[in-house]
């Protein structure tokens, strides 16, 4: 696959052409003697904001905790957005999309040959949950939802989706305090239900973190695991290593 990249101290951009006429970025960071790869996919309009010193410096939970996953013995890929064009709810399960998700796979597996686990937050939920039903690969080993998207009433909800379908390892890791209106806590059930053929299944909800500020849907606040972003990482890696029910 062709792609322009911009080399940077750890990480580096790439732009990948996914469709005719159509780009999407991804960031990568390898990691010595990595064990798995984690597909993130960061939630609102999606991206990683600026690189800057080989680092992505998007607020994003999951884009602003990548180090932690480093830390933890991943190579880390980011996903961005297909010509710079934000991602709404009902993007995410167009045919589309999972042209570019799949373009963005072939990547991946060209850089590494671990397994990759999609990790999605928020509205990212709703992309790593379409991808695992229609990008089959056995490269995918698992999915990992967290702040996932539960409200009946919003495009691509998890709940709506084919969870009959994913026959890998998924963990839903949830804050107990998030008061998002499409994530609710007491609605994340509806997705373990769902996943009647997934070998591992496990609802994780944890209550930590400190100062929460901002709207409740942000990546500042209880939604976003603010001050437990270490421990979080800690927690999904140690899933990710040893999936369990």
């Amino acid at each position: 696959m062709a792609a322009t990249f911009a080399v940077h101290a750890q990480g580096s951009t790439f732009k990948l052409p996914t469709r005719e006429g159509v780009s999407t970025t991804v960031f990568w960071e390898a990691t010595p003697d990595a064990k798995a790869t984690v597909l993130l996919f960061p939630g609102g309009g999606g991206g990683y904001g600026r690189v800057e010193n080989g680092k992505a410096t998007s607020s994003n939970f999951l884009v602003r905790s990548a180090p932690y996953f480093t830390a933890n013995g991943f190579n880390v890929a980011i996903l961005g957005r297909p010509n710079g064009k934000e991602l709404d709810f009902a993007d995410r399960v167009t045919a589309e999309h999972m042209t570019d998700l799949a373009k963005v796979l072939e990547f991946v597996k060209q850089k590494s040959d671990r397994p990759v686990w999609l990790v999605g937050t928020s509205r990212g939920t709703v992309s790593a949950t379409a991808m695992a039903i229609k990008v089959p690969d056995p490269a995918i080993a698992g999915l990992v939802l967290t702040s996932s998207i539960v409200r009946y009433a919003t495009p691509g909800a998890v709940p709506l989706q084919d969870l009959k379908a994913i026959q890998m390892p998924v963990l839903v890791y949830h804050h107990a305090k998030d008061a998002c209106r499409h994530c609710q806590p007491v609605e994340t059930s509806w997705i373990l239900k769902g996943l009647s053929n997934a070998p591992v299944k496990k609802l994780m909800m944890v209550d930590g973190g400190s100062d929460p500020t901002g709207d409740e849907c942000d990546a500042q606040h209880w939604h976003g695991f603010i001050g437990m972003e270490r421990e979080a990482v800690d927690q999904i890696a140690g899933w990710i290593r040893n999936p369990v029910n």
